[in-house]
């Protein structure tokens, strides 16, 4: 059996072939049953939460993700996520490889925002925010990059420190030009792109401030709960989700406003699998201002174990 370590599995997950290897387990389809997600208590510190996340293509591969995810980390000084994958062979069951999961896990949800971005961003797209200052931001910003011409990094965190060595990172690694906003709202309006990454129970991204054209990527606030955008920009934008079922129940920027009837389901144009199938075009104009949502979904880990697997294996 394979075992691939963080470094071991960055390497044999580039992210062309990744959003690739998305796009065609959207178009193709695979089993997916419902997630497990419970709730550990924690004394003293937010509740930690653990996923298992079960999937297969019939005949070929099969796998299943374990993740805690653990808020109080960031006082430890230690990433929210923790994860594993066990990818199986779906037609002896033979176990294939133990992928390390939190880097499978930022890599396939940069990539999944990057695939919608393909069908949603404005294709002269160059100006990124990133919101949010953890694990995901720098995945963030090389998985846009390799779907739109990005030429400006622009980088706000609630720690002015955290989004300051971020940036350097940023600069360090990619051809392009890096800020650090000192107040959110001032840059909101300025994007072409905006990510936000974040455990936030709170709007961080305000519908009136985004300007035309605009598109907005929202991979934190994976609860209920939690929250990344307010009541005008669900009003204002084009609603996109990665699948429908997952959005529906879990993710708090579209539960929200659901239960608040702001929206109702019929306001959701279109998930990935339409997209990447054809049933729907995407942007339909340069003005519309464009909101993605994703929870995250274990075909997405499939595919990027499959594809890990694979790489190694050559």
């Amino acid at each position: 059996m394979l075992l691939l370590s963080e470094d071991q599995t960055r390497h044999a997950l580039p992210f062309p072939g990744l959003i690739d290897a998305l796009e065609e387990i959207f178009r193709s389809g695979c089993v997916m049953p419902t997630r497990h997600h419970h709730d550990m208590e924690m004394s003293g510190e937010p509740d930690a939460t653990m996923l298992l996340m079960p999937a297969w293509v019939p005949g070929e591969y099969a796998g299943v993700k374990v993740v805690n995810v653990m808020p109080g980390n960031s006082a430890r000084g230690l990433p929210a996520v923790a994860a594993q994958y066990l990818l199986s062979s779906a037609k002896t069951g033979e176990m294939l490889a133990l992928i390390d999961g939190g880097e499978l896990t930022a890599r396939r949800t940069a990539a999944a925002s990057a695939l919608a971005a393909k069908y949603l961003a404005r294709e002269d797209a160059s100006h990124l925010l990133i919101v949010g200052t953890g694990r995901l931001a720098p995945n963030l910003v090389a998985a846009h990059m390799a779907v739109r011409p990005i030429k400006q990094v622009t980088i706000w965190g609630r720690s002015k420190e955290k989004a300051a060595e971020l940036a350097r990172h940023v600069g360090a690694t990619f051809p392009v030009s890096v800020t650090v906003a000192g107040h959110l709202e001032d840059v909101l309006g300025k994007a072409d792109i905006i990510s936000a990454a974040t455990l936030s129970n709170e709007p961080l991204i305000k519908g009136t401030l985004v300007k035309p054209g605009a598109h907005v990527d929202l991979v934190g606030a994976f609860k209920p709960s939690m929250r990344e955008s307010d009541d005008d920009l669900v009003q204002r934008a084009d609603l996109f989700v990665d699948t429908r079922d997952g959005c529906l129940v879990e993710g708090g920027d579209v539960v929200q406003p659901l239960k608040a009837g702001v929206i109702t389901p019929e306001d959701i144009k279109a998930d990935l699998y339409d997209l990447c199938r054809g049933t729907h075009p995407g942007r339909q104009s340069d003005d519309a201002v464009t909101f993605f949502k994703s929870v995250g979904a274990a075909l997405e880990d499939l595919a990027g174990a499959m594809l890990a697997y694979e790489t190694a294996r050559k």
